[in-house]
């Protein structure tokens, strides 16, 4: 009996020293680039939510939930801004959120580094992501970058085009505050 109260209070206190987090728009940054026509075209998107539950020493508890407003992306360019949350590129109206949620998050081999991995949904499609990030603490929270790359062709985002290059790098800077 004393073993299973010995038990039972680990689990809670190592549970407990994990800190749960909210992304924010503020220090934040979810950036893409893409090739049109050979030149590099980058983008923004705001509208950050979700939750991060995250603990360096124990990363079993840790988890990432976040998601962006599809309608927010931002490319400078407003005639292609409205281009791109039309049906046949994010179809905003249908699928307002781009999310990303973590299955596992490990260390990495590089110290202050970590693996996510984990689902990203667009357009309603979900598919697996593996990426190392940094996790900086500051004085209200962390502020975790990482970068990956993707296939937009297999999100439906854009359809078969012989001048948009299939592979988008995406670059996270996202800040969370408790």
């Amino acid at each position: 009996m004393k073993f299973l109260f010995f038990f039972i209070s680990l689990c809670i206190s190592t549970i407990s020293f994990a800190q749960h987090y909210t992304p924010t728009d503020a220090g934040s940054k979810v950036h893409f680039v893409i090739k049109n026509f050979g030149v590099k075209t980058g983008g923004d998107f705001t509208g950050l939510k979700g939750s991060i539950t995250f603990s360096p020493t124990n990363l079993g508890v840790s988890q990432f939930n976040v998601s962006v407003s599809s309608s927010s992306i931002d490319t400078d360019n407003s005639t292609r801004d409205k281009h791109l949350k039309k049906a046949d590129y994010f179809s905003v109206d249908k699928f307002p959120e781009i999310t990303i949620s973590s299955t596992k998050i490990s260390e990495s081999t590089n110290a202050g580094r970590f693996f996510f991995e984990g689902n990203l949904t667009i357009k309603g499609v979900t598919k697996p992501i593996q990426f190392g990030f940094s996790a900086t603490a500051n004085a209200n929270g962390y502020l975790f970058t990482g970068e990956f790359e993707i296939n937009r062709r297999d999100f439906g985002v854009g359809g078969s085009s012989i001048s948009l290059n299939d592979k988008v790098k995406i670059s996270l800077s996202i800040n969370a505050k408790k």
